[in-house]
């Protein structure tokens, strides 16, 4: 059922955070246990019922009504937090406990204690993000390896492993704790930037777009903006970021479905109100003297968004942010954007001699439009045959149809010299 994939997406996060809560930290693989059972009695209602009105709604209330019934049975089996613990002494003070951590504010603080709780110190950055991208923003498995240009089985060790530790410390993150906010927050930042990224361009092998990745992204960071603590400069820029490249979205594949490149994309289609909220937002993180690679590439983003004809894009102003997000975060990805728009400026010559000097060049090796890159750019200075070299090798480790049938075209224009 195809509802019942995005719904998982928009709140499984949402009821595992909640229901971590409820049994406590140690009790995490109970959590999950909850809403995959409500996930599967969704499927076998809906089924003969339809969908119903809310189904936001009804599954949060399976969930929390299956919550208590398992503490009504397990209270005096398990151990659970000890504020709640003295909770469950009686059948009124039980379901009351469940009700308010139910509550609409609750539910909603309880993910960001969630996301706070999986940057533990014990582990490593990318086994933090690999369980808020998980327990949070709702990402399976393979999802996850995708993200991390890993294989599954891989990925489910490291997360079974990480659950472990996370389960070992018993204890949700204190959001309230300023000293030890401000040192999870960029890993946070991080996951939410990744899980955006995955729905805008990822490597998925059944679309190119997923919007509800991309939503999914700017609600949690703006949850994460709301607070307090969490709304700095660099999450501001990150919200301009996702909303400056989420209003793209519309025109990224065209009426055919296919993908649709930057220099070809139907300009009146992008969403004009997400491109004023984008703006909005980066003029909000211009505060203070802190510059995040969030506000260099929302910046980019903003420079796109003015451009009404690909023609009249400012690469200039396009490079010299490229070479600042250089100095602050370089890595094989930014370079290869940055020679780009080099060859934008400067001529395919110097734009392909740019992609020669990206420093880690090896780490690009599985991406394919690494290639398809390269192909633009000796097509562009007529040379078909190489550049049809490397689109056939951008063909083969193309990650899904669209992009396959995106190749195709572009092996297709080398042979009839069209660029």
């Amino acid at each position: 059922m195809e509802l019942s994939d995005h719904l998982f997406r928009r709140e499984a996060g949402r009821m595992v955070a909640t229901l971590a809560r409820a049994f406590g930290l140690h009790n995490l693989a109970l959590a999950e246990d909850v809403v995959q059972d409500a996930f599967c009695r969704a499927l076998e209602v809906w089924k003969l019922r339809g969908v119903p009105e809310n189904p936001s709604a009804w599954l949060m209330k399976t969930a929390k009504n299956r919550a208590i019934d398992l503490l009504r049975r397990e209270r005096t089996a398990l151990t659970f937090a000890p504020d709640f613990g003295r909770l469950l002494q009686t059948e009124w003070t039980l379901t009351n406990a469940v009700e308010e951590i139910f509550a609409p504010m609750g539910i909603k603080d309880d993910q960001l204690r969630m996301m706070f709780s999986c940057c533990h110190p014990r582990l490593s950055e990318p086994a933090q993000v690999m369980l808020v991208l998980q327990l949070v923003g709702g990402f399976g498995s393979r999802e996850v390896a995708s993200a991390f240009v890993s294989s599954p089985a891989a990925v489910e060790k490291r997360l079974s492993r990480s659950k472990k530790t996370l389960a070992e410390s018993g204890v949700l993150f204190d959001i309230a704790d300023a000293a030890d906010f401000a040192v999870r927050l960029p890993v946070v930042q991080r996951a939410l930037y990744l899980i955006f990224s995955e729905g805008y361009h990822g490597a998925s092998a059944h679309a190119v777009v997923r919007t509800d990745l991309c939503r999914e992204s700017i609600r949690l960071t703006r949850l994460l903006a709301e607070h307090p603590l969490g709304a700095v400069p660099s999450t501001l820029a990150l919200c301009a970021l996702m909303y400056l490249d989420a209003a793209r979205l519309p025109a990224r594949l065209d009426a055919w479905g296919d993908l649709s490149s930057l220099f070809d994309q139907d300009r009146s289609r992008w969403d004009r109100a997400m491109i004023d909220e984008g703006r909005a937002w980066l003029e909000r993180s211009a505060t203070g003297t802190e510059l995040s690679r969030y506000h260099v590439e929302a910046a980019i983003a903003a420079v796109h968004a003015g451009a009404t004809r690909f023609e009249v894009t400012d690469w200039t102003a396009i490079v010299s942010l490229y070479d600042t997000l250089m100095e602050i975060a370089p890595s094989p990805v930014v370079a290869l954007n940055r020679a780009i728009a080099v060859a934008q400026l400067r001529g395919p010559q110097t734009g392909l001699e740019a992609i020669d000097a990206v420093n880690g060049r090896d780490r690009l090796a599985r991406y394919p439009f690494y290639y398809a890159a390269r192909g633009e750019l000796e097509l562009r200075r007529k040379n078909n045959a190489i550049a049809r070299e490397h689109f056939a090798t951008a063909l083969a480790l193309a990650r899904n149809p669209v992009e396959q049938r995106f190749l195709k075209k572009r092996i297709d224009a080398c042979a009839c010299g069209a660029i």
